[in-house]
């Protein structure tokens, strides 16, 4: 089957078949695209982009689809294709929805060595907080196996949104609809600079800009929604009452857990098996960081922490038994490929080391980032890549109040590129804005519109936190 759809003047010339995705009830087509790897060489080496198309509904489909960007930097989209079909039903009324692999991801070349398998596999929750550094002489060794059959300088953002456009255009679309979450915010406004007359309209939810220089953030940010926390309980009776003290709760469970790890013997809450873990002061403030992302986990964190207090860590292993599953779906090469060369290679010396120390939330992934990129290449990028998006693109930004990574101060920078964008906050959402509320309502209305005007965002501007645990029996009723 060949794509069809897209403007007069496009020429499909990708063939795509019929096809079954896990998780994913509906026909769907798929397909892949090669492209050189070194694009600037135009020969050489190519990889095969793999490509998910899940086409509309209606016979009569508009001719502009929604190309979905994935986060991390790592996740490959078309994985991400079932969990995200139900936030864009109504857009798939009228439109295609399309899933690439960005390069380096899923089955677009993704970088493989046994290290990253290794750690992939892991059956254990508690090998990933007893990681003080990443082991440099095995990432060392990694990188032998993967420039065996891929470049890492060749996996940055700009060369991967100019893959992206070649697949818009073997697709025989003349305009796309853009949506990029996290990471995939920093894809999509790339794509926007480089390809601007392909741009219908752009939903960017939870900005990360190439302002943030990764990890420099992660104290910061994290800290901020950690005290917004905690200001809301004290402000919150049921909260008040149950855990009073709670910031001096969360710093005498580091302190003991620094000066005495704690060995626990205990079971698995995925597998059911009994293991053995350490806990450190900087393994559990990086763990509380990760629940931050989720509003709905977000409202254990304060039980999570008073029972820590009593030497009870089971709430804490519970909660993060999901985060440790959604960073195995990261591909660490391709990761380290634009973190290393877009976000560090800008930090200057001893600048890591220094946020590392001024905080205790983010300073593990700060260091273990910071770490790994004194083994891994980055490639050189011209300075005016760095310079802010302009843009007038029909932009729809959406940014979570309690974010603990994206907070909304970075798209209030993004802002000020995008002459024709709109920025909205949702209180009492974390990492990711979609998934909550009538959001995904809102999305559908702005890219079917075209347009922000005359959008009706109020109801996510009233979206709330979710209520505080307050026990193992639940919510203060």
């Amino acid at each position: 089957m060949v794509a069809t759809t897209g403007g007069a003047d496009a020429q499909p010339a990708l063939e795509l078949a019929d096809c079954r995705l896990d998780g994913v009830s509906v026909p769907a087509r798929c397909g892949s695209l090669a492209v050189f790897e070194d694009r600037g060489a135009g020969s050489g080496r190519t990889i095969d982009l793999e490509i998910v198309v899940i086409p509309a509904v209606s016979d009569n489909a508009d001719p502009d689809p929604l190309f979905f960007l994935a986060g991390g930097p790592g996740q490959a989209a078309t994985e991400l294709a079932g969990p995200t079909l139900p936030f864009f039903a109504d857009v798939r009324r009228s439109r295609d929805l399309v899933f690439v692999d960005q390069r380096g991801t899923g089955g677009s070349g993704r970088m493989r060595c046994a290290f990253f398998e290794s750690a992939s596999d892991k059956e254990a929750v508690g090998e990933s907080l007893q990681i003080d550094a990443l082991p440099l002489d095995e990432l060392q060794e990694c990188l032998a196996e993967v420039e065996a059959a891929a470049d890492p300088r060749q996996y940055t953002t700009p060369i991967a949104m100019d893959d992206l456009d070649d697949v818009r255009a073997a697709l025989g679309y003349e305009r796309i609809n853009l949506y990029g979450g996290s990471y995939g915010t920093r894809a999509a406004l790339i794509y926007m600079r480089r390809h601007p007359e392909r741009v219908r309209t752009a939903v960017l939810d939870g900005l990360a800009p190439v302002a943030m220089r990764l990890p420099s953030n992660m104290n910061a940010d994290a800290h901020r929604a950690l005290d917004r926390l905690f200001a809301d309980c004290a402000a919150d009776p049921g909260c008040r009452e149950a855990f009073p003290d709670l910031p001096q709760t969360f710093a005498a469970v580091l302190d003991e857990l620094e000066a005495d790890p704690r060995r626990l013997d205990t079971i698995h809450p995925r597998t059911g098996e009994p293991f053995s873990l350490e806990v450190s002061a900087l393994g559990f403030a990086s763990g509380l960081r990760a629940a931050l992302y989720s509003s709905t986990l977000s409202s254990l964190v304060p039980w999570t922490v008073v029972r820590a207090a009593a030497g009870d860590f089971a709430p804490f292993l519970a909660q993060l038994t999901p985060l440790v599953e959604t960073g195995e779906a990261i591909n660490l090469g391709m990761f380290l490929s634009v973190v290393c060369a877009e976000d560090v290679s800008r930090l200057a010396a001893g600048e890591a080391e220094r946020l590392a120390g001024e905080g205790t939330l983010g300073r593990l992934s700060m260091e273990v980032t910071a770490g790994a990129c004194t083994v891994w290449p980055a490639a050189d990028l011209p300075a005016s890549y760095f310079e802010p998006v302009l843009s007038d693109a029909p932009a729809l930004l959406l940014s979570g109040d309690l974010d603990p990574v994206t907070p909304p101060h970075w798209g209030e920078a993004v802002m000020a590129g995008l002459t024709n964008g709109l920025h909205v906050v949702a209180p009492g959402v974390g990492h990711g804005v979609l998934p909550r509320g009538c959001t995904r309502d809102v999305v559908a209305e702005f890219i079917e519109a075209g347009t922000h005007a005359g959008l009706d965002v109020s109801c996510i501007e009233r979206l709330r936190r979710p209520p505080f645990l307050l026990s193992a029996a639940g919510t203060d009723p």
